[in-house]
């Protein structure tokens, strides 16, 4: 079945006469010369604003110190720091230089860097925002040149300094464009299993995302966005990097994850994008609030439940919201339903690194829980016969770097992307996301199971935090959960402990009256610490690594499996 019937595609445009992104930058540089366009905070509580004319003169310069450096053409240089001003401005120059940038994400381990910095050719490394450099730093040969931006750390003792080159190098004066098919970025996917693929996109793809993106959520100069997720998912990006040069809003950042409140509440931004995991964050604030419990009696009543609305969301910095996106990950039903009963509308989408985060969307009015919305205009989605989803975009991928045979295998003859992913498409070409091949495993029974759906039953309990369905070769599958921070403070009290299990057998119980017999979970194994990138359980875009958790404790699963208690504990 194919949604091309509902493609939503405009007769007034024509995608080859949009403006390359840097061919945007200097109309920016110049129509937009006295506009906010940055908002950088510091640790030490400092802003820092740049106008367009002022990020214009840091890339200027920079993109001057580049070409001093004599590398040939359509070099790969890196770029790896936290969410900054300086990382979009070492985008451009980079551009600008003529050459190509490979992003890095800022909590990659030393093996990482040195894979991907080896795997692109680098031959120089922008270093900025990092908490771990110290660590990381081993991961960078000794030929890639490095350039250490203004938030880099003390300790980082690179070949140059962002601040020296700009007090000492002077503007580029030409304003040079290339071949919109020209190779621009190299992105190397987070990836929850093996060596990460480097995914090729040209300037005429990040055209297209800028312009159409634009379009289809009515974006323009009064919106306002919060940058926080990492620059180097393509998502963020997409959103963040390119939606603002072409839709000419300013962009603020978060200084840490210690400031984010306060951070948030200053850019009071009109459009939100996020990762499931950060949506289960702020409710979890409101609830450190109001308890869940009280909130929901609260939110009944009818002549006060609309304050209460007003009040929390303006403490969360969400009051000016007008459109709220998640993509990356699935979203939970619950999580969605929440979030509709403070006012606040979370609009799903779907796309990849290898379409350049352009593939579906929701548009206001249209939501529907469960699904990830329409093709987008251009876009051609249909579901092959073994349930595959397949896309055709013009935005995507010009293939992996040096992986002739792996593009091969994700792009068909006939341009259809495939996704890896299950799904279907309904009779208002809504696509729903039903799981992922990978994923999905086979009982000892013979029966396959696909997790996906059954952690989006258990997230209903807001006790649980993140949720792995797993049961490869186990007579019945079993969930791996950790708690959320209110759950466990309760599991340290007996008696409130004791209320946590009867809820959470509860929740398997209804959840298992929902399910087919051979999906039916037969344990609850609770951890009492969260999966993170620091321990390796969860991809820098927050993302749960199954078959990591799945190798830690596949010794543990026939146990929890056969035992009595429908709740277990890890130890």
């Amino acid at each position: 079945m194919s949604s091309q019937a509902s493609i939503r595609t405009h007769a007034d445009i024509t995608l080859d006469q949009y403006p390359t992104p840097l061919e945007k930058f200097y109309h920016n540089e110049k129509a937009l010369a006295d506009r906010l366009c940055f908002v950088q905070p510091h640790e030490d509580g400092r802003i820092e604003e740049f106008t367009w004319r002022q990020h214009a003169d840091h890339v200027r310069r920079m993109a001057a110190y580049l070409q001093s450096l004599n590398l040939e053409p359509g070099s790969r240089i890196a770029i790896m720091s936290s969410n900054c001003a300086h990382w979009i401005m070492a985008d451009f120059a980079i551009w600008m230089a003529g050459h190509i940038s490979v992003p890095l994400y800022p909590v990659l381990s030393a093996n990482s860097i040195q894979q991907i910095l080896e795997h692109s050719e680098a031959k120089a490394l922008f270093v900025g925002k990092l908490d771990g450099w110290k660590a990381m730093s081993a991961g960078v040969p000794e030929s890639v040149h490095t350039i250490a931006m203004p938030l880099a750390p003390d300790s980082a003792d690179t070949r140059a300094n962002w601040n020296e080159i700009i007090a000492t190098t002077a503007p580029m004066i030409e304003s040079p464009t290339f071949d919109r098919q020209q190779l621009a970025t190299i992105i190397y996917t987070s990836g929850t299993t093996g060596m990460p693929k480097g995914v090729m996109h040209s300037f005429a793809t990040m055209a297209t995302v800028g312009v159409l993106t634009g379009k289809l959520y009515d974006t323009n100069q009064h919106d306002r966005m919060l940058s926080y997720l990492p620059l180097a998912h393509v998502a963020e990006r997409a959103a963040v990097e390119i939606n603002q040069l072409y839709q000419e809003f300013p962009v603020y950042f978060s200084a840490s994850l210690e400031t984010f409140a306060d951070d948030l509440r200053r850019a009071q931004p009109t459009l939100f994008f996020a990762v499931p995991r950060i949506w289960v964050k702020l409710q979890q604030r409101v609830f450190q609030q109001v308890p869940e419990e009280k909130l929901n009696r609260l939110l009944k009543l009818p002549l006060i439940s609309r304050l209460i609305k007003r009040k929390l969301t303006k403490a969360l910095g969400m009051d000016k919201v007008r459109i709220g996106v998640s993509g990356a990950a699935p979203l939970s039903t619950s999580l969605m339903n929440w979030y509709q009963s403070l006012g606040i509308t979370i609009l799903e989408g779907y796309a990849m690194s290898e379409n350049f985060a352009y593939s579906h969307s929701t548009q206001l009015g249209e939501a529907q829980i469960g699904y990830v919305g329409t093709a987008n205009p251009f876009v051609d989605c249909k579901i092959c016969p073994q349930g595959e989803i397949l896309i055709k975009s013009p935005t995507n991928m010009m293939g992996y770097y040096l992986e002739p045979e792996l593009t091969k295998d994700a792009i068909d003859q006939e341009g259809y992307l495939h996704t890896g992913d299950k799904g279907a498409i309904d009779q208002q070409q809504r696509l729903k996301i039903t799981g992922r091949f990978k994923e999905i495993f086979k009982t000892s029974k013979g029966k396959y199971v696909a997790p996906a759906p059954i952690e989006d039953l258990l997230l209903r309990n807001t006790a649980l935090e993140q949720v792995c369905v797993t049961g490869p070769d186990l007579p019945q599958p079993i969930a791996l959960a950790t708690l959320s921070e209110t759950a466990l403070e309760q599991s340290k009290d007996s008696v409130a402990r004791e209320k946590l299990v009867q809820s959470l057998i509860s929740l398997i119980n209804d959840t298992n009256s929902r399910l087919d017999k051979h999906e039916n979970i037969s344990a609850l194994v609770l951890f009492s610490e969260l999966w993170s990138v620091d321990n390796n359980f969860m991809t820098p875009t927050l993302k749960v690594k199954r078959a990591q958790l799945e190798d830690a404790y596949q010794d543990q699963f026939s146990a929890w499996s056969s035992s009595k208690a429908k709740i277990c504990w890890s130890s």
